[in-house]
């Protein structure tokens, strides 16, 4: 049983991990900071949370677990405003879609606490953002992905591993290095490519002709471009080694479509676009490490 939780961050991915909580009846008493107010006071209103802080600080203060759902981006001062505020037996998680950035900002914030931290990454999410998105299966039967420091005793990996299967997920592990190199294929890439694609056409003189034109095709393909800019402005960034290879292969790929197409090389498309559609076919999400956000 959670005594007291404190998320910083009341939108979607933390709110959700509060209300799953409750719903399995493991936590007592969630605090919560994030930087809007009306956000947390309608947080509150709806039962995410418990109560109201007013400062991170003040969030951590007495609480045995921790969640930090803050853009990775800002990381690294939250863990540094927080660390001299933890109690002595705390643990801290995260849920940050990257993890090397998100380890060095801890080690740097945290110190001699860093122990403290069992990285985690749930790969759920959805265009919806904010405290009123928050909804307690969120996590059912979806992936949480954990990256154990050498620091971390296996007792305190477990008990964070227990937090996730708690609101439903199943927690695998991995390295952080294997980690952000995955999720740059298969969760950065695709959403600057929705996101490039949608700025492309809205730059155009006639974009609203195109918008009304656009069919489901266009909408699956494009379906995460409605995320969080901020959030996944950052996620780029902290990612860029892997983002950038993984960019590059993906216009090498396009590069050799346009010069089939410019060529009237029917063959090459043929076998590229079959190979595509039958690993797509054998692809099933609840196999693999599937992300919305």
């Amino acid at each position: 049983m959670i005594e007291r939780l404190a998320i910083l961050g009341v939108g979607l991915i933390g709110g959700s991990v509060a209300l799953a909580l409750k719903r399995a009846g493991q936590v007592r008493h969630v605090v919560g900071y994030g930087r809007s107010r009306a956000n947390l006071d309608e947080a509150l209103a709806l039962g995410v949370i418990d109560e109201i802080a007013d400062r991170p600080e003040s969030a951590v203060d007495g609480a045995d677990r921790v969640l930090l759902a803050v853009p990775v981006g800002a990381m690294a001062a939250t863990f540094a405003g927080i660390a001299d505020h933890l109690a002595a037996d705390v643990l801290i998680t995260d849920a940050g879609s990257t993890k090397q950035n998100v380890i060095a900002a801890a080690r740097a914030g945290l110190g001699a606490r860093i122990a403290r931290f069992v990285p985690a990454h749930p790969i759920a999410g959805a265009e919806r953002s904010g405290a009123s998105a928050a909804r307690a299966d969120l996590y059912d039967g979806r992936n949480v992905i954990l990256t154990p420091l050498p620091e971390n005793a296996l007792d305190d990996t477990a008990a964070i591993a227990g937090l996730w299967q708690v609101c439903g997920a199943q927690v695998a592990e991995m390295a952080a290095a294997e980690h952000d190199s995955i999720f740059a294929a298969v969760s950065h890439l695709p959403h600057l490519a929705a996101f490039a694609l949608v700025d492309e056409l809205a730059s155009r003189p006639q974009a609203g002709l195109f918008f009304r034109h656009a069919g489901s095709g266009f909408r699956d393909f494009t379906r995460i471009a409605g995320s969080s800019p901020e959030m996944w402005r950052d996620i780029a960034l902290a990612n860029r080694p892997a983002l950038t290879a993984e960019l590059d292969a993906y216009i090498a790929r396009l590069s050799a479509y346009r010069d089939a197409l410019a060529a009237g090389d029917a063959g090459t498309l043929m076998q590229s676009f079959t190979r595509a559609s039958l690993a797509r076919s054998r692809w099933q999400p609840g196999d693999t490490l599937e992300e919305d956000e």
